[in-house]
């Protein structure tokens, strides 16, 4: 079963970390993951300023990963969140950024791009 290391970036301006949960998504040429939990127990996950690393294990081989989709939940109260990049390093080594730079308001999916 492929690994992937999730390395999510928050911004450092004032309330830009999180405490709704987050999800990640992963699709590739050849498939898309399920949807996954970023959250590490007893860990105060998506700080102001902070770069968190998850591992997220897929079923079968994605392929060539071409986009990441990322969603916000609530968690106890609507939590603005400001996401500076995800980085993905693949099963073969290879690191994959997809930057964000921007407020990430309301419950809702965002669609992310390498670039």
């Amino acid at each position: 079963m492929p690994s992937y290391t999730v390395t999510v970036a928050t911004g450092s301006q004032w309330f830009a970390g999180t405490d709704d949960y987050v999800y990640l998504s992963l699709e590739g040429t050849s498939g898309c993951s399920e949807r996954h939990l970023l959250d590490k127990p007893f860990y105060n996950d998506f700080e102001r300023g902070a770069v968190d690393s998850y591992d997220v294990t897929v079923e079968e081989d994605l392929g060539e990963i071409q986009l990441i989709k990322i969603e916000k939940r609530k968690y106890w109260y609507q939590d603005d969140w400001y996401l500076k990049y995800i980085t993905v390093k693949t099963p073969m080594g290879d690191y994959l950024e997809f930057p964000c730079y921007r407020w990430i308001t309301d419950e809702k999916e965002i669609v992310l791009r390498e670039g």
